[in-house]
């Protein structure tokens, strides 16, 4: 890489970093970059995976209270997490890449509808609660493990607007606030980010230059993020995913 390039795929790591901890989707930032630099799709996937993993991580750390009270919740959705993580690196390499990008943006839109109609869906659920005197399983039931592990699969294969998918379903399906579970999405998404990556070190070629450029780069953003993302309110928050995620859909058509 040149020094220029170097200094554009740092900023799309702290661009990346910084945009995962708020909503998800920092992949469609730094994507782009790699390719733009000649590394070939799988590679720049692979890079990308890699040297986000800090950044994820990052984010995790900087929302660790609004994690407080969420810990067996978590354990029991890493879960899912790690195997459909672990599940979708392996698909990377297996399959062709227009397998999983002809559904993608099909994922996503279902994803920004949900999180539109979550508030309606939520109210008509706990409504029906109220009626029947039950309550919200306090982490989502056999109903959103199955969820995540599905979006973990796709998680683990490429990795754009997965913190998306995981807002719309833990919204539907948990009784907690979107701050909370923003919080609950950062660390979801490292466990899928690491496994995917520990299984990628060992099977795959990825650039090391453009890995800890984007490493270093979305550590600081996830700081960057935590800090911006808490002090949004939910309405805010929920704004900037439809835009976000309206941004990806239109970025995945066009490639």
């Amino acid at each position: 890489m040149t020094i220029w390039e170097m200094l554009a795929v740092f900023a799309a790591g702290i661009s990346a970093g910084t945009i995962n901890t708020i909503v998800g989707s920092g992949t469609l930032i730094t994507f782009p970059v790699l390719l733009a630099t000649g590394l070939p799709p799988v590679t720049a996937t692979i890079s990308n995976a890699l040297g986000l993993i800090p950044g994820s991580v990052s984010g995790a750390i900087g929302y660790r209270a609004e994690l407080t009270g969420q810990r067996s919740r978590l354990l029991r959705l890493s879960i899912a997490a790690a195997i459909g993580g672990i599940s979708g690196a392996v698909l990377l390499l297996m399959l062709p890449s227009t397998a999983f990008e002809t559904i993608v943006p099909v994922l996503v839109a279902l994803a920004l509808i949900l999180v539109i109609l979550q508030p309606r869906i939520t109210k008509a659920v706990q409504r029906r609660r109220d009626r029947n005197g039950s309550h919200a399983h306090p982490d989502g039931g056999p109903l959103l493990f199955i969820g995540l592990l599905i979006a973990s699969v796709y998680g683990g294969y490429f990795t754009a607007a997965q913190g998306i998918i995981y807002l719309s379903l833990m919204g539907m399906l948990l009784d907690d606030t979107l701050q909370r579970l923003n919080a609950a999405k950062n660390v979801l998404a490292a466990v899928v980010n690491s496994i995917a990556a520990l299984f990628f070190l060992f099977v795959a070629d990825f650039d090391w230059t453009a890995v800890l450029l984007i490493a270093v780069g979305s550590a600081i953003g996830g700081q960057l993020g935590a800090k911006i993302g808490r002090r949004l309110p939910p309405t805010a928050l929920r704004v900037l995913i439809v835009v976000v995620g309206s941004v990806a859909i239109v970025q995945l058509l066009l490639r």
